[in-house]
């Protein structure tokens, strides 16, 4: 048959080739489709320490991932003009000097100058932070001088009294000379002018300086060494890494006098919208368990203030906006530890990878990065990383290790009830449902997610039949009727996913259970029972102030799981309080993954005095520190596994037995012993990987995919870049005393107005001749504020240079945007006598031009007018996020030809097309 009309002919090939390609097209799309747990297979992880090599590795594709932070100027532009890399950067990694406070004498009879407090506070003034941050880290980081972050909210909270503090620490080093020669003098010591020395009973005041040497601390270690020296102090330096060094500064007894000081670093893993808690994590025995925490004695004062901050114990901004402000200044006439520099580290990576990063941890402080981790464009293959340590302390998830080097693995075999966002420090669920946050009226507290709901209450009772402690002698769960708590600040209801006790399970093949919650409730107040045979005196502080603000547990439903939780802890976001409620029975313990009978046999082992889950109860016990991945432990842990099975043990048999049927306890001890006998370890999680091998003398650890991993790989890819606010400020080249005036800024994001409804604030702080003027700038429109000052504010000015900081906090990522402006303050003008007005014509009114008519649009011969109507449906890319229909109804006149009904049906065949290939793909 012969086609004689040239569209026809057009329109049916058209329909061919679109029939042809749509299925290939539809059914291809699935090469890269989400496999259920991680993107890839295997993750190795092998050490080294030298970032330069690790950068050569990258390029020679020996490694694919670097798990620390490029802080080397040079090295950065190598890795910026290697077309097979990329880098990323981020705000969380903080360098400072930690001083050892006992004494003033040692054991050994040898002085300590750091156990007074006026010491270590005139150390500030001896240190030039400013040389730190621009000669030695080469301006890849700024000084810091307090407990709060500079890329934190908290900081632009509290920017007025962080320039006083920075303003009187500045770098002074006659000043601090004269305070600590002062009390030199009163502790004994004498000064030999001829050799600028200090003795101490006959011999020189020498101090152990502990220098880490993997990244810039070794310069800022032999900086601060010589400073010292020109003290007159003699500095015995002491060269390692973190597994060298750490078993001196953090776990050996400060009083045996090992060391003095140390070169300290840190890393803030999420983007921390609160920090009142640094206070008493830094300064306090409430921070940690360890022998160098439990020898801080703070100021009663300082101490108090840091209490009430880590328990939350303030009612109203206001208060709490005082208690930080002392805090900060009282941290500093404690100074158990001076802040250094806070750093802008680089993360690198091969181009073809993808990872999710965090803007204050990077790629190792991320918690998403096991859930993100891929190869563009297909799925599978092995991904080997370079860190610059692991295995530097014992895993155990109640009292392990630590250090993010070995955390950051951890965390890939371990599951959280909730996940952080990497660009704002809010939680999103993961194995919860949703989450009803109530609160007491008054309550500074809002929330920005809708999988929390928030409420506010005059009153929250709590239930007489709620838990709220444990007794080990009773062997029973304490009421808060018993206890005699009847009223809590908060309350919030948790439901976790449906499936959670069915689709959720163990590395080992254990399911998911509810006796792996009631363990941890034992277990968080059984460590402190005095009676209890896993009784840990170093645990105390932490229990006791959790006691302080929790206030009550209860179990609503078993299955579906729902809770109820009490407490007087609270934060200025409802996601951060369901945050608390949802992860603090959840298995996942401070340290890692934890299920029940994991933590079976570990009991066993401290209750009969062979192992020791915390480094401070194994040196008292004069035992190993219990490690479930290697060592010597592993041996007493298989003997203890034997006994449970023999046993059939349910540890707190009289409560746990409750909630355990004889067929789980009999199935989980032998899914333990496969386990072990196949991996040789006893580290069992329930995360998107799963310890495979581990090799502690080479350094290797390899991760495996769990495919039994309830989740997709695909429910974390909603994270693109983060919108790092850009700020402009745009002064007058000068400003008279006692005159108006205004200074404008522009908030950006890649050139587009950043959306007012997206800011927090943006706060400035005025600094000229007389002093500090603050003040919250007016928003004028998208991504335009201003500061207005009047006459009244102008004449509180003092003629000379000034600048002008502004600070802006975003409300889509936590890291605060600072900029800065410069000009002059002048006096007030003279007045000049006024001439006599003259009188001025008036204008001729010019005639208003007239309105241009509209254009009709001009009909098309041969045409048809239609109108459609548009039904859209906007969805969260958020897996767990409902989706909300909206109807946008349109009419729309379209004009139609020949040639547009030939394109309408071909879209209309092509979606066919795609139909026919999803089945293809779907068979």
């Amino acid at each position: 048959m012969i086609f004689k009309n040239q569209k026809l002919i057009s329109l049916t090939m058209l329909i061919i080739l679109v029939l042809s390609i749509s299925p290939l097209l539809i059914a291809g799309s699935s090469a890269q489709q989400a496999p259920r747990g991680p993107w890839v297979d295997e993750v190795v992880f092998i050490v080294e320490s030298d970032a330069s090599k690790a950068v050569d590795m990258m390029i020679k594709n020996e490694i694919q991932v670097y798990f620390d932070d490029i802080g080397d100027v040079t090295l950065f532009q190598k890795v910026k003009a290697s077309p097979e890399l990329k880098y990323v950067r981020s705000f969380g990694l903080y360098y400072d000097l930690t001083f050892n406070p006992s004494g003033p004498e040692f054991k050994n009879g040898k002085l300590n100058p750091f156990a007074v407090p006026r010491i270590r506070e005139a150390m500030n003034y001896i240190v030039d932070r400013d040389y730190i941050a621009n000669e030695i880290m080469g301006g890849l980081a700024v000084p810091r001088y307090t407990a709060l972050a500079p890329s934190f909210p908290d900081y632009g909270r509290y920017a007025d009294v962080i320039y006083q503090i920075e303003t009187e620490y500045s770098y002074n080093f006659e000043k601090g000379k004269q305070i600590i020669f002062e009390e030199m003098k009163k502790l004994g010591a004498v000064f030999n002018e001829a050799e600028n020395k200090w003795y101490y009973k006959g011999e020189p005041v020498t101090i152990i300086f502990l220098i880490r040497t993997e990244d810039a601390r070794r310069q800022i270690g032999d900086y601060a060494a010589s400073q010292l020296e020109k003290l007159g102090f003699t500095v015995e330096r002491k060269y390692g890494r973190s597994r060298d060094l750490a078993p001196i500064w953090i776990a050996s007894d400060p009083a045996e006098g090992q060391w003095h000081l140390y070169t300290g670093g840190w890393i803030t893993t999420i983007v921390s919208r609160d920090e009142a808690d640094n206070f008493g994590y830094f300064y306090t025995p409430l921070g940690r368990t360890d022998p160098l925490w439990q020898a801080y004695k703070p100021d009663p004062e300082f101490y108090e203030v840091a209490k009430a901050l880590w328990m939350r114990n303030f009612k109203s901004i206001e208060e709490r906006d005082e208690l930080m402000r002392k805090a900060l200044i009282l941290s500093m006439k404690d100074s158990v530890r001076i802040w250094l520099v806070h750093l802008t580290t680089i993360w690198v990576s091969r181009k073809e990878i993808s990872l999710a990063y965090d803007l204050a941890g990077g790629f190792s402080g991320s918690r998403l990065w096991p859930h993100t981790l891929r190869y563009e464009g297909r799925v599978g293959g092995s991904v080997k990383i370079a860190i610059p340590d692991i295995l530097t302390q014992p895993w155990n998830p109640i009292a392990g290790t630590n250090w993010i080097f070995d955390q950051t693995i951890i965390r890939a075999t371990g599951e959280y009830a909730v996940m952080p966002d990497p660009y704002t420090g809010l939680y999103w669920p993961s194995t919860v449902k949703k989450a009803e946050v109530t609160v007491k009226t008054g309550l500074p507290v809002t929330k920005t997610l809708n999988w929390v709901d928030l409420k506010f209450a005059d009153e929250i009772k709590v239930p007489s039949d709620a838990w709220c402690d444990w007794n080990y002698t009773a062997m029973k769960i304490v009421t808060c009727g018993e206890k005699g708590i009847t009223n809590a600040t908060t309350k919030v209801v948790v439901y976790y996913q449906d499936d959670l006790f069915r689709n959720v399970k163990w590395h080992d093949g254990s399911t998911f259970s509810i006796a792996d919650f009631i363990m941890k409730y034992i277990l968080s107040f059984d460590v402190a029972d005095p009676n209890s045979p896993i009784y840990d005196e170093s645990q105390v502080p932490s229990v006791e102030a959790f006691r302080e603000t929790f206030r009550g547990f209860r179990i609503v439903s078993q299955d579906p799981l729902v809770i109820e939780y009490y407490t007087d802890t609270w934060y200025m976001d409802a996601e951060w309080i369901a945050e608390v409620a949802a992860d603090a029975f959840y298995p996942n313990y401070a340290y890692g993954p934890g299920p029940w009978h994991v933590l079976a046999i570990g009991w066993l082992a401290e209750a009969e005095k062979q192992l020791a889950f915390s480094s401070d109860k194994a040196d008292a016990l004069k035992v190993e520190w219990m490690n479930m991945i290697a060592g010597p432990s592993l041996d007493i842990l298989a003997s203890m596994l034997d006994r449970a099975i023999s046993e059939k043990f349910i540890p707190y048999k009289e409560v746990l037995g409750k909630y355990l049927s004889e067929q789980e306890v009999v199935t989980r001890y032998q899914n333990l012993k496969k386990w072990y006998s196949e991996k040789g370890h006893f580290w069992v999680g329930n995360g998107p990987f799963y310890l495979d091998k581990v090799d502690p003398t080479a350094k290797i650890v390899v991760l495996k995919a769990y495919r039994e991993y309830p989740f997709t790989a695909d429910k974390w890819l909603m994270f693109s870049e983060p919108m790092i606010a850009e700020v402009k400020v745009s002064p007058p080249p000068s400003i008279a005393i006692g005159t108006s005036a205004s200074i404008d800024i522009t908030v950006t994001f890649k050139g587009q107005p950043y959306k007012l409804e997206d800011i927090s604030f943006v706060k400035y702080m005025l600094v000229h001749p007389g002093g500090v003027i603050t003040g919250t700038a007016t928003p004028v429109k998208d991504g335009v504020f201003t500061i207005t000052l009047g006459p009244e504010d102008t004449a509180k000015l003092q003629p000379g240079p000034a600048e002008v900081t502004v600070i802006v906090v975003s409300k889509l990522v936590g890291i605060p945007s600072i900029a800065k402006g410069t000009f002059i303050i002048t006096k007030a003008p003279t007045p000049s006598p006024s001439p006599s007005p003259s009188p001025s014509p008036s204008p001729s009114p010019s005639p208003s031009p007239s309105p241009s008519p509209s254009p009709s649009p001009t009909p098309v011969p041969g045409a048809t007018t239609i109108t459609i109507t548009t039904t859209v449906v906007s969805t969260s890319t958020m897996a767990t996020t409902v989706t909300v229909p909206t109807t946008v109804t349109t009419s729309t006149t379209v004009t139609v030809t020949e040639w547009t009904t030939t394109i309408i049906l071909a879209v209309v065949l092509l979606i066919i097309g795609f139909a026919i290939g999803y089945f293809i793909k779907r068979r």
